[in-house]
């Protein structure tokens, strides 16, 4: 239980100094000066540990409470120990400690500890010295850390006795007597959390307390001290912070800002007041690349918190090595560990280590020095942090304020100490955000393009290839990081698709190109506006960002494509995107009073728990985010006072309100724990009882992560088919199977199935070699002005002899052009691909020569462009006729991806040509010649209906490796909010896939703006936007998932349902959502507070298998498989009731649709092609039916205005199509036949009622935007 009971603040507390006696002995017998007495060795005088009230007090605090038994072990004394004697009681009297009495944490090394507490040495001094605090961390073999803060403060010793110092010179002063000397002592809190101000404020407050009072008395007033601090909870990450008093200070203890985020209560900027922008870059660099580091500072408590900081600098990396930033005089030879590590020392240790140490990098904080120590074999070098990342910090760090007397310049000033610490409190909050964003800035732009050398599904990364695409100059830097167990950590989050701080930030500053790449996922190229970008600036070697506009609601037209991402691009420029500030709240601890009896920490819990409630009673539901934290916080009350199921209900609390910081492991052990009693009185819950199931079912279905790295190797053996395919996806060359399928065809053409190692490296080696040409290509400006900023040049040809000159033919994903050669090279138009009308490959004759020609006729040239491409004339020919039938795919389909499928096609033709080197090499190129072959063996002519209605077709199955089945569609409208990024307010479509998974598209561009966020691992079934901020989602697991539109993130869900969830709908008043109402497969409906999500009702229908919902006049129509039922909202009154008329026919309900104002039913069943329609005057006439043409199966409806838009499976020309038919309320007849899918339309969703919006199954995966009315 230790480690899930979230400690205290405080873990153990001690005394530290040297016994009395061995300073009497010290002092006798010498007439030395006592600045030339040799050190003391410190030992631990006195331990304080929990629990601080008698043995029959625990005993009734924690009756019925299994959770304290066994937390601690025994703390015994070995030999090397301190002596027995020296140790004393918590009540002050000196005995050996009997381990019943004396117990400490587990990993807290009491023999090491001393020479911590004073790593300079235990001095006796004639003259007492100021207060001193510095701070300490502790790693065990797991690399969980723990941390220390040490007040030393003197004591003056007089007739054989000591006390404190204010005391020790008042009776100086009463008595006359001077003191003999004066002896150090430390008071060290170690803490499961690195609250390194607040400890800091608490020990200054309990030196001020210690002052009047001799030695005895001290230990009292510690163990007071110490009593206090481990009642006092540490806060649950968000947005809560916990106020405490002890007097003078008020005590705040900041919470963490997520569960993934670390606790920050120190001040950010430190590092930045030590070292120039440059300076802190090498430091970073030196920790990125693990090397052995020193840092060193005359100021103990400065070296604890500058490495600290640097530590908090990395996040989300972590530093995976040893870490032990102060070391004492007797720990010096660790810096000789052959590992690497970060240390820090004295200065005065500063030669010593620097002539001992090997391949050591010395960093001084006092003097901002940087250094290395002898070097074994070669110069230790190290790199440069990437050139425009750097230059990005340096401007961010140089637009901080880091001075606070600044900020008080205009300020009135301040005669209130409060007053004075929240100013400077909240200065340094905003500082701290501010340093925090610009470090992890820093990462991202370090890291960013690490994600597009991944293979997420057989979890490989190509380094090779991610260095070939950095700048020369930054290569050093990544072949050192690469090597490193901190990026090898951070590989596998990206693979794991962690949604971290560094996953968060790289998404929000994701340019629109970046997005497009998800969707379109095609080789390198640079684009044209990058050429131009890298001609002006050569040095940089870098260009704007391009925004590539999609089309949107208002206007959509067809694009030419999007371009893929190169690494020579500018990562975020100018002075720093600054954080949003965020709102915290804090909440006030109850006194807690002494002495510290039964009696006293009840009522402070007690208190606690009502201090709790009041809060929550009073707090708006909207403010769920608070909300949580104080369940969180009564939990924890409700759990130390032995309630253990007033916990598990406050814990369940968290579920409606915020499930992030939801103590899984914690619930489990109370349910382990809990007495039989009061498990059945859980049962008897039906909250509870639900929550324990969840809790203990999902311990059962824990799966191992799957957390290896692979790195891309080629292979070493013959490959079938499934293996070439997993190879050839681990390369990154291209994902989608039946592409893969038809280049293992081309590469196997007149042997046997099966690819040999060279061959692949033949084809992967020339694939690089031209990729990395193209990067290369370096087009005139007066080349440069004619083409689109977006293009890319995909292939060039030899120098060719054409009927427009002498050139270079290029492609684009756009058009042929030639570049011509001699003293002005420049740029003659061949044609657009929309723009050809044929291609041939034909012979010119020249002397007594037959030269293959390629010859070209567009649209609107008489002349025909000739070209003898010779020996390429075969392969441009097959490239020129891929691109020309893609593009004409691509415009009849409205689908741009087909641009992008047929550029990928012949880079693969090239490729395989290029690596073949055979006579069948044309031959097998051909079989990559997907969209041309469809164009020759069907000619898939589009529908005029279709074509004018169809607007637009999207893809979000792009970045899988297979198209998947899009189970439900969502159309969210736009909403400017002053708190969001300006692309949060724009309208978005959320679209589910199988196993939970959904992707968002910005509806304004149709980018994806979230990729892959998972809801569960079951199928969803329904999506509604409840609110502007919310978007419910409905689950076959039982469970409504609560997405927060804001963050884009699931924080709550809802449980109370105990089958598959099959409808949401919301209930309006006054335009403003009331209520909403779920339903589920076995009849149930719940209606729903939408604020405080609370049930308000439920109903169990008299019959199962409930399908969908609609709301009209205060009516729920409710469709079961066997009839549709009408009920009152208020009391679930059964008002009507539409009977399943086909009784000869083995079919059920599929679905329904209402028209009130013409007092209609319209309905369909299951495996049926007809329509019904009942007028709901009168039930007992027959429905109408409507037959539709060449439907196999209705499968989806949606009202638009006045129409039924029916989706269905059909047939077209033989095969299977989707098929969306739009029907005339008002006629009763089909309007329109729109064949627009490959596969069954599986969900429908209208846009504002002025597009319509249709995903299909799985065989093709897309989305298609049609235009309603």
């Amino acid at each position: 239980m230790e480690d899930v009971l979230p400690s205290g603040l405080l873990e153990i507390c001690l005394l530290v100094g040297a016994p009395t006696e061995r300073v009497r002995a010290l002092l006798q017998g010498t007439q030395r000066k006592l600045r030339n007495l040799p050190p003391l060795d410190p030992e631990v005088l006195s331990v304080f540990v929990p629990p601080f009230i008698s043995r029959d007090d625990v005993q009734m605090i924690n009756t019925g409470n299994n959770f304290n038994k066994g937390k601690r072990r025994s703390f015994r004394k070995k030999k090397e120990r301190p002596k027995i004697e020296n140790v004393r009681s918590f009540n002050g009297e000196q005995k050996a400690p009997d381990p019943e009495d004396v117990v400490v944490p587990k990993d807290i090394d009491l023999i090491a500890l001393p020479q911590l507490c004073f790593p300079g040495g235990l001095y006796v001094t004639s003259e007492s010295k100021e207060d001193h605090i510095h701070f300490l961390v502790f790693t065990d073999v797991c690399g969980n850390r723990t941390y220390g803060v040490v007040a030393q403060y003197y004591q003056s010793m007089q007739d054989g006795s000591t006390s404190s110092n204010g005391q020790g010179h008042w009776e100086s002063l009463q008595t006359g007597k001077v003191p003999v000397c004066f002896v150090p002592c430390a008071v060290c809190v170690i803490s499961r959390y690195p609250y390194f101000n607040a400890l800091k404020d608490c020990l200054s407050c309990l030196l001020v307390q210690l002052r009047p009072f001799r030695d005895l008395d001290v230990e009292e007033h510690i163990k007071e001290f110490a009593a206090k601090l481990f009642l006092i909870p540490s806060p649950p990450p968000g947005p809560l912070h916990l106020v405490f008093h002890m007097k003078p200070l008020q005590i705040i203890i900041p919470s963490r800002e997520d569960p993934d985020s670390p606790i920050i209560d120190l001040d950010l900027h430190l590092p930045l007041l030590c070292f120039k922008p440059e300076q802190v870059l090498q430091i970073m660099t030196c920790i990125l690349t693990e090397q052995r580091i020193v840092f060193f500072s005359s100021d103990w408590a400065l070296l604890t918190l500058v490495a600290e900081c640097f530590m908090l600098y990395l996040h989300p990396l972590q530093w995976q090595h040893t870490f032990v930033p102060i070391l004492s005089r007797q720990m010096l030879d660790f810096v000789m560990a052959p590992t690497s590590f970060l240390m820090g020392c004295h200065t005065d240790h500063f030669d010593e280590v620097s002539t001992e140490g090997e391949d050591l990098i010395l960093i001084n904080i006092d003097n901002g020095d940087i250094s290395h120590s002898k070097v074994v074999e070669e110069e230790l070098e190290i790199p440069d942090v990437p050139a425009q990342a750097a230059e990005t910090f340096i401007k961010r760090v140089e637009g901080l304020q880091l001075h606070f007397d600044l900020e008080l310049c205009h300020l009135r000033a301040s005669t209130d100490l409060g007053e004075v610490q929240t100013r400077r409190r909240a200065w340094q909050q905003k500082l701290n955000m501010d340093v925090q964003q610009t470090m992890l800035q820093l990462i991202v732009n370090i890291f960013r393009e690490v994600k597009d050398h991944l293979n997420y599904e057989h979890r490989v990364f190509n380094s090779e290839e991610f260095l070939k695409t950095r700048a020369i100059g930054d290569q050093p830097f990544y072949k050192k990081v690469l090597e490193t167990y901190m990026f090898h950590s951070f590989l596998k989050a990206r693979l794991n698709r962690k949604m971290d701080a560094f996953a968060r930030l790289d998404l929000s500053t994701r340019s629109e190109e970046d997005r497009l790449d998800l969707m379109f996922p095609t080789p390198r190229r640079l684009t044209i506006e990058k050429m131009a970008s890298r001609r002006v600036s050569a040095d940089r070697r870098a260009s704007r960002r391009m925004v590539i506009s999609m089309p949107n609601l208002q206007d959509i037209q067809l694009p030419e494509g999007p371009t893929r991402n190169s690494s020579l691009r500018k990562v975020g420029t100018g002075v720093a995107m600054r954080a949003p500030s965020k709102s915290i709240t804090t909440f006030k601890i109850p006194e807690i009073h002494f002495p510290l009896m039964f009696q006293c920490v009840h009522s402070y819990y007690t208190d606690f728990f009502n201090h709790l409630s009041k809060a929550i009673s009073t707090l708006p539901p909207e403010n769920s985010a608070l909300l949580a934290r104080y369940f969180y916080l009564r939990g924890l009350v409700s759990l130390m006072q032995g309630k253990l199921l007033s916990a598990l209900s406050d814990f369940q609390n968290l579920e409606k309100t915020d499930l992030r910081i939801f103590p899984t492991d914690l619930v489990r052990k109370i349910v382990e724990t809990l007495p039989r009693s009061e498990r059945l009185q859980a049962d008897r819950r039906p909250e509870l009882k639900r929550l324990i199931s969840r809790v203990m079912e999902k311990q059962r279905e824990v799966l191992k992560i799957d957390d290896h790295v692979k790195n891309f190797e080629l292979p070493k053996t013959h490959m079938q088919l499934d293996d070439f395919v997993k190879r050839i996806q681990e390369s990154g060359i291209v994902r989608d199977i039946d592409t893969i399928h038809r280049l293992f065809d081309a590469l196997t053409v007149g042997q046997q199935k099966q690819i040999d190692p060279e061959t692949f490296r033949d084809f992967y080696n020339y694939w690089k070699e031209t990729e990395a040409e193209a990067q290369e290509v370096n087009l005139p400006p007066a080349v440069i002005e004619h083409l689109d900023k977006n293009e890319c040049v995909y292939k060039l040809s030899c120098s060719v002899k054409t009927s427009y000159g002498v050139g270079k033919i290029a492609l684009t994903q756009k058009r042929l052009f030639l570049l011509t050669e001699g003293g002005h090279p420049g740029y003659v138009p061949i044609a657009a691909f929309r723009d050809i009308e044929d291609v041939k490959s034909t012979t010119v004759a020249f002397l007594l020569l037959r030269i293959p020609t390629l010859r070209i006729k567009t649209l609107h040239k008489k002349e025909v462009f000739d070209a003898n491409l010779k020996t390429e004339c075969d392969l441009w020919y097959l490239i020129v006729k891929e691109m020309w039938a893609g593009k004409k795919m691509a415009y009849d389909h409205k689908d741009p991806q087909y641009i992008q499928q047929a550029l990928t096609n012949v880079l693969l033709m090239d490729a395989v040509v290029g690596a073949l080197q055979s006579s069948k090499s044309i031959y097998a190129a051909s079989k990559l010649s997907y969209f041309d072959r469809m164009k020759n063996e069907v000619p898939m002519m589009v529908p005029k209906t279709t074509s004018e209605t169809l607007k637009h077709k999207i893809n979000p199955s792009a970045a899988e490796t297979f198209p998947q089945a899009i189970d439900v569609l969502l159309y969210t409208p736009g909403h400017l909010d002053p708190s969001e990024r300006l692309d949060n307010a724009h309208p978005k479509l959320w679209c589910a896939l199988n196993e939970g998974k959904v992707v968002v598209f910005d509806a304004s561009t149709w980018s994806i703006q979230q990729h892959c966020f998972k809801m569960g691992r079951s199928k969803l079934t329904c999506m509604v936007m409840v609110e502007q901020s919310q978007v419910w989602i409905g689950s076959q697991d039982s469970i409504i998932y609560i997405i927060n539109t804001h963050s884009m993130s699931c924080n709550k869900q809802l449980n109370d349902h105990r089958s598959d969830v099959t409808d949401i709908i919301v209930e309006k008043k006054n335009g403003t959502p009331s209520e909403a109402y779920s339903s589920s497969l076995d009849g149930m409906v719940i209606a729903w507070n939408i604020s405080t999500l609370k049930v308000n009702r439920v109903f169990q229908l008299p019959c199962q298998n409930l399908t969908s919902m609609k709301l009209h006049n205060d009516q729920l129509w409710c469709c079961t498989r066997s009839c549709i039922l009408v009920v009152s909202i208020d009391e679930f009154q059964l008002q009507m009731k539409i009977e399943h008329h086909l009784r000869d026919v083995c079919s059920s309900f599929l679905g329904f649709q209402l028209f009130p104002e013409r007092d209609e039913v319209w309905a369909s069943y299951s495996g049926s092609s007809d329509l019904y329609v009942w007028n709901t005057k009168d039930l007992s006439s027959t429905p109408q039916k409507i037959h539709l043409q060449d439907c196999s199966e209705i499968t989806c409806m949606i009202r638009v205005k006045n129409q039924l838009w029916v989706g269905s499976s059909g047939k077209l020309q033989g095969k299977s199509k989707g098929k969306i038919y739009v029907v005339s309320a008002e006629r009763k007849s089909v309007d329109k036949e729109l064949v627009g899918h490959a596969d069954a339309v599986k969900a429908l969703c209208s846009a504002e009622d002025r597009y319509v919006l249709s995903g299909s199954g799985k065989e093709e995966g897309k989305i298609a935007i049609w235009k309603a009315g």
